[in-house]
């Protein structure tokens, strides 16, 4: 059982680490992820990557984070296309590696983003996606307090297709 889970904001001492963890989870990501090049599974991939998302923190569009369980970098979150003004609204996604599922680390680690984004970030409402046949992402979100809102066909394009998505929202209190 997993101790403690931490979210924290992503920094370039983390390029080795995430190109490593994402280079080991390749097929297991394969089902649920885009086609990836495959620079995006090296430290430069990587460099690049949390480059962008630094400078996109800084503009305030995205804001991408690492999950640590008892230490251990053990998978990434984001929130991004998120837009101000009359919205406050962005697009939660994560992953957790495959030997960290069903321990509750994808649980905290939405629930941690939660805080961030209706807390320090002062956003209104997070939306996520899931693949229709993603059950357990599904109850990790719904443990979170996201409500079910619908079906987005076509929706991403994932492992070369457009696949359908079971969307899901969650308003500040």
């Amino acid at each position: 059982m997993i101790e403690q889970v931490e979210l924290r904001p992503v920094r370039l001492a983390d390029v080795d680490a995430l190109a490593e963890l994402y280079a080991s989870e390749r097929a297991f990501l394969a089902p649920f992820d885009p086609i990836r090049p495959d620079e995006f599974y090296t430290a430069e991939g990587q460099r690049i990557e949390v480059e962008h998302a630094l400078a996109q923190r800084a503009a305030g569009s995205r804001y991408r984070f690492v999950i640590e369980a008892d230490g251990k970098l053990v998978g990434t979150l984001g929130i991004g296309n998120v837009v101000g003004s009359v919205f406050q609204s962005g697009n939660l996604g994560y992953f957790v590696a495959e030997a960290a599922n069903g321990r509750g680390v994808a649980t905290r680690a939405v629930g941690l983003a939660a805080e961030q984004a209706f807390g320090p970030l002062g956003m209104h409402r997070l939306e996520a996606g899931t693949l229709v046949d993603n059950v357990a992402s599904q109850r990790v979100l719904e443990k979170n307090g996201f409500e079910r809102i619908g079906l987005a066909r076509a929706y991403l394009r994932i492992a070369g297709a457009w696949r359908d998505h079971i969307l899901f929202q969650r308003v500040a209190e």
